[in-house]
């Protein structure tokens, strides 16, 4: 039988689309000679786009954090034969400045300048340098599905060493469908999916450019159907894999290009700029068992390439001619607590453990558009010092800042920032798909990053006040059509409510993303602040009116309530415009 063989370096495996809108299949090589011709990745779901994205930029954080833009090593830094930074003994480091990487050199300003230098230069030239490809070449055997390492898996003598005898190779337990990997399915044998863009019989079919694509999504939208997990001293939780508890944001540019190169962050800090250490993605750990041994201290990963490539079950492929049977064991849950490494997140305050975590949408939330929550995204006040101490914005965004005020972006770029996630059922023996959601809002650099010190006029503090607004006046709304749904006696009178206030915001969002994309620095903040309280006025005038012509004879009649007046859906409607109307006036 002939040797299988497929090569991530050169066989097409990740889906794109080109400048002439076509959809294409290329290979890692053939992305980095080209992303520039590339409009964005166009896999089966974005969520599996977003996965995909943050493996190239494991690949580019690593080669850039060593190669600077025309692929020569950053002064100081040693390397050895397969491009690996050589540790300097930081005892033979003379006059080293408190803090420095001695990895990167011997003087932290320096570090910085040169890293930064790099990302300006690339995005000067506006294209990758060659030295990305010659990386991958020098992991060539770690990026091929088959052979003695193939790719995000492990042999079949590492998985049977790894698990309980009851769950070796030759029982055939432990096995995980592609089914289930495959996540427009998500179909685990108890748990038909009735929808599923395939019929029983193609459903466990695959060819391995897909496989490939589905593999690194699954170790990051995991879930914990699986049983099997890797043997350990001590019990532990597995993981659901890491993107799963995220909020995910990120940037978009105007092609593949530019978007891996918004993304490509070299510190994992905001303030003091803290370098992040040595790269270390999986594909240059030497032998997996040692990379096994490490993840079962469920240790939170120092370096970005790591975090962007940490595994959350070790997996062995058997093939029967082109037909994968596939082995998944389970690795610890990692934990995101205060785990700033992590760039492409919102974060939340634990008030009681004093922590941040990181933001995870539910069931309930996935209705929210993201510029209702534009207070996670951005500190809306440098001067606010009880907001410095609660609030910890995204690191991609502190990264945009820090190129925004290098002047490495131009101050009118519109930043667009975008999530994507798969919402988990909420079952925690699961936590299996839901449903996907992705969504976007863009804002001009310089209203983002508004540097103006006056709070009152400070633009991320405006846009906030009248979001603030805008949810206070749909909270009279839902109001009216509770009340109303009283006046019913409907069961649930709430849930009318809220699918009511959900279509208003819906009528919102438009509206609302234009603005915000309108807005320029040297706009005057009230009159833009009118402009959008007078749409706003409009469009929720506009559906309470709506709701108040299609009253049934029962609104119209209403009640006598305990103090002997009328209380029908017009006293009602009353009560909201003399509200929304004295509201918006004060605003």
């Amino acid at each position: 039988m002939k040797q299988l063989s497929f090569n991530l370096i050169t066989d097409p495996w990740i889906k794109v689309i080109d400048k002439n809108n076509n959809l294409q299949k290329v290979s890692l090589s053939t992305l980095f000679k080209n992303s520039q011709d590339y409009k964005q990745l166009a896999g089966e779901m974005k969520s599996q786009d977003l996965a995909v994205f943050r493996f190239l930029l494991a690949i580019l954080t690593t080669v850039y954090s060593r190669f600077d833009a025309s692929g020569k090593p950053y002064d100081g830094l040693q390397l050895d034969d397969k491009f690996q930074v050589i540790p300097e003994d930081p005892d033979d480091v003379e006059d080293e400045v408190d803090g420095a990487d001695p990895s990167l050199g011997s003087s932290s300003f320096d570090e910085t300048q040169a890293l930064l230098k790099t990302w300006a230069d690339l995005y000067h030239i506006g294209h990758f340098s060659s030295i990305v490809v010659e990386y991958l070449e020098k992991y060539k055997e770690k990026f091929d599905m088959f052979g003695d390492t193939p790719f995000y898996q492990v042999t079949a003598e590492i998985y049977d060493s790894l698990v309980p005898e009851k769950k070796k190779i030759s029982t055939g337990s432990g096995t995980t469908a592609v089914k289930q990997i495959n996540r427009t399915i998500s179909e685990s044998a108890h748990t038909p999916n009735i929808f599923a863009p395939r019929s029983d019989s193609f459903k466990n079919r695959i060819k391995i450019d897909e496989l490939v694509r589905w593999i690194i999504t699954y170790q990051n939208f995991t879930g914990v159907t699986d049983k099997t997990k890797v043997n350990a001293n001590e019990k532990f939780s597995v993981s659901a894999g890491w993107l799963y508890g995220l909020n995910p944001v990120f940037a978009q540019g105007d092609n593949l290009f530019e978007t891996l190169m918004l993304n490509l962050t070299f510190f994992d800090k905001d303030e003091d700029l803290k370098l992040v250490p040595i790269q270390r993605p999986i594909w240059e750990w030497e032998k997996f068992s040692d990379y096994i041994s490490y993840r079962l201290k469920a240790e939170l990963p120092d370096n970005i390439s790591e975090m962007y490539t940490m595994w959350s079950r070790v997996l062995h492929i058997e093939w029967n001619g082109n037909a994968p049977t596939i082995f998944s064991a389970g690795l610890p849950k990692v934990s995101s607590e205060n785990a700033f490494i992590e760039p492409m997140t919102t974060w939340k305050t634990d008030k009681k453990e004093l922590v941040y975590k990181p933001n995870t949408k539910w069931i309930k939330t996935v209705g929210e558009s993201m510029w209702r929550n534009f207070g996670q995204y951005t500190r809306l006040s440098e001067s606010n010092e009880q907001e410095k101490k609660t609030i910890h914005q995204p690191g991609i965004v502190t990264w945009l800042n820090l190129l925004e005020n290098r002047k490495l972006l131009p101050a009118n770029k519109f930043i667009n920032l975008a999530t994507v996630g798969l919402i988990s059922d909420g079952n925690a023996t699961s936590q299996s798909p839901a449903v996907e959601v992705w969504d976007e809002m863009k804002i001009k650099a310089d209203v983002l990053f508004d540097s103006n010190e006056k709070v009152a006029i400070h633009w991320p503090v405006v846009i906030e006040d009248e979001i603030d607004l805008t949810k206070k006046v749909v909270n009279y709304y839902w109001s009216l059509v509770n009340n109303v749904g009283k006046l019913r006696e409907l069961s649930d009178p709430n849930s009318f409510a809220n699918n009511y206030s959900a279509e208003l915001y819906n009528q919102l969002n438009n509206p609302f993303l234009n603005w915000l994309s309108s807005l320029k620095n040297t706009d005057d903040r009230n009159k833009q602040a009118f402009i959008w309280r007078t749409t706003l006025k409009q469009i929720v005038l506009n559906e309470a009116e709506n709701f108040v012509h299609s009253a049934s004879p029962r609104d119209i009649k209403g009640i006598i309530d305990k103090d002997k007046k009328t209380k029908n859906i017009f006293t009602e409607y009353k009560k909201f415009t003399i509200l929304v109307l004295s509201k918006l006036k004060k605003g």
